[in-house]
């Protein structure tokens, strides 16, 4: 999720675990309040808090690697000119997801990045039809159509598209797309994109030491807590979602990935006090009934396959 994860390829696994669960489900959690941890960095540039973001996720990644055994397949991964380059697009696409991410919640757009991430699951159906040919039912298709009034009914209130909305679903539906085709695992696949995006997020960090506008100061702060802490609430929930997915169903990850913008959407009224008018509420309930028709097969399919 930003700050959500795309999902994974199906599992050979017959059933759900309970550890799969909990772990997938304390992942969505914590993807769910990083709106409140991000708020506290509201005061900060976005490129900044991203920066922060790669560096102090550098150290967790590999330490995760390390200690599962897997550094071997990070090598690999840094000697094919091929795998660094599909690495390379997924980085650029989740490096611009995260920024618009972090402005949105900084900038009292919390909403939008909710509404992004609900209709993220809709654009990778239609991306999939698009780009893979794959047949879209017709549930599908009514999902997607009221998607787009959806969008509509917002453009038309705001005299804009809702660009924060549409930027995260853009990017991170992409990002997902293309990281279906990345040849390593989750683990590994995240610590080869921070180390792709370490040397820039450096260098930048060491540009804004010497102008002397960095929030970092080396110092014990509370700006520099929060900024290391990036690490940790960047890293962490993505490998724990990694090793939740591969413990369910894709039905249950689909079912599950509403969990995140849900706890967003109600941040953002509740907690932020975000203004939530009645055509807002008129477009969320056409995506949140969208979602509702997608989810029908897959519930369908989850009580065929129990019975």
């Amino acid at each position: 999720m930003s700050d959500t994860a795309p999902l994974p390829r199906p599992a050979p696994q017959s059933g759900d675990s309970l550890s799969g669960f909990l772990f997938a489900l304390t992942a969505y959690l914590l993807w769910g309040f990083l709106p409140l941890y991000m708020k506290a960095l509201a005061h900060i540039p976005p490129v900044e808090v991203i920066a922060h973001r790669v560096v102090w996720s550098v150290p967790i990644a590999l330490a995760v690697l390390w200690f599962l055994g897997r550094t071997s397949d990070l090598k690999t991964a840094i000697g094919s000119p091929r795998m660094l380059g599909m690495a390379a697009v997924t980085a650029a696409l989740i490096s611009v997801n995260w920024g618009i991410y972090v402005w949105a919640i900084g900038s009292g757009h919390a909403l939008d990045a909710a509404l992004g991430y609900y209709i993220n699951p809709l654009f990778s159906i239609f991306l999939g039809a698009v780009l893979l040919r794959e047949r879209m039912g017709r549930l599908q298709m009514a999902a997607i159509a009221l998607a787009v009034v959806a969008v509509a009914i917002l453009t038309w209130e705001a005299g804009r598209l809702p660009v924060v909305a549409l930027g995260l679903t853009l990017t991170w539906g992409f990002y997902a797309f293309f990281k279906k085709w990345l040849p390593i695992g989750p683990n590994q696949g995240f610590a080869l994109e921070v180390l792709i995006l370490l040397l820039p997020a450096l260098a930048y960090m060491l540009w804004l030491g010497s102008e002397g506008t960095g929030h970092f100061r080396m110092g014990v702060s509370w700006d520099d807590a929060l900024l290391i802490g990036c690490g940790i609430v960047t890293a962490g929930p993505l490998m724990i979602y990694a090793n939740g997915a591969k413990r369910l169903t894709l039905s249950t990850i689909a079912i599950m990935q509403y969990i995140a913008p849900t706890l967003i959407f109600l941040t953002a009224v509740f907690l932020f006090d975000e203004p939530f008018s009645g055509v807002k509420l008129l477009a969320f309930s056409l995506i949140w009934a969208a979602l509702v028709i997608y989810s029908l097969p897959i519930l369908a399919g989850r009580l065929r396959s129990t019975s």
